[in-house]
């Protein structure tokens, strides 16, 4: 089994089809399943939050084999994603993806465990604390890409667990938490 750094890349890595969109449905469908799995699996691990569509992106081709996804098949594997909640093309123009490896409900309910388990009820934390504190070091929170971290603020908000003040600048919007 082949590595890509410190994750171990599924045996189907190492067959050549499927770098190849398959013909027939059936297989079509296993191997957009199995891209879908890994490409998830892949960002969840790498913290990897934004896949650019013609950016060079280490799953998107195999040098073990020679064989490249080509920009048909990269597009249909994040549009099965997307198709799926799993993400969302960024801009019209469909050349960058955000990855939602947890869809924003599931990263709302991070959060509140994460304040709860650091004592933050009705404390205020600056957004740029909840990416890169001290406290969300080893956490799922750390490096999370700011507009979904906004968007499950946002979320939380409507549902009055919080309140977010905007700053003079982004880095200083603060989050208070009434739980």
């Amino acid at each position: 089994m082949q590595n890509l750094g410190d994750f171990k890349l599924p045996h189907f890595f190492n067959y050549p089809p499927y770098f190849t969109l398959q013909p027939v449905r059936d297989t079509r469908e296993k191997q957009v399943q199995v891209w879908k799995e890994l490409i998830i699996d892949y960002c969840r691990t790498q913290k990897i939050f934004v896949i650019g569509l013609e950016e060079e992106f280490p799953l998107f081709s195999n040098p073990v084999i020679e064989r490249s996804l080509s920009h048909e098949a990269r597009e249909a594997f994040l549009s099965a994603l997307v198709s799926e909640g799993r993400a969302e093309w960024l801009g019209k123009g469909h050349r960058k993806c955000l990855i939602l490896w947890h869809h924003i409900q599931d990263w709302a309910d991070i959060i509140l465990r994460f304040v709860k388990d650091n004592g933050l009820e009705d404390s205020v934390i600056t957004v740029e604390e909840m990416r890169s504190g001290v406290e969300c070091r080893g956490t799922e929170l750390h490096g999370i890409d700011r507009a979904i971290l906004m968007r499950a603020l946002r979320l939380l908000e409507q549902k009055g667990k919080l309140a977010i003040f905007k700053g003079t600048s982004a880095d200083d919007e603060g989050v208070k938490f009434s739980m």
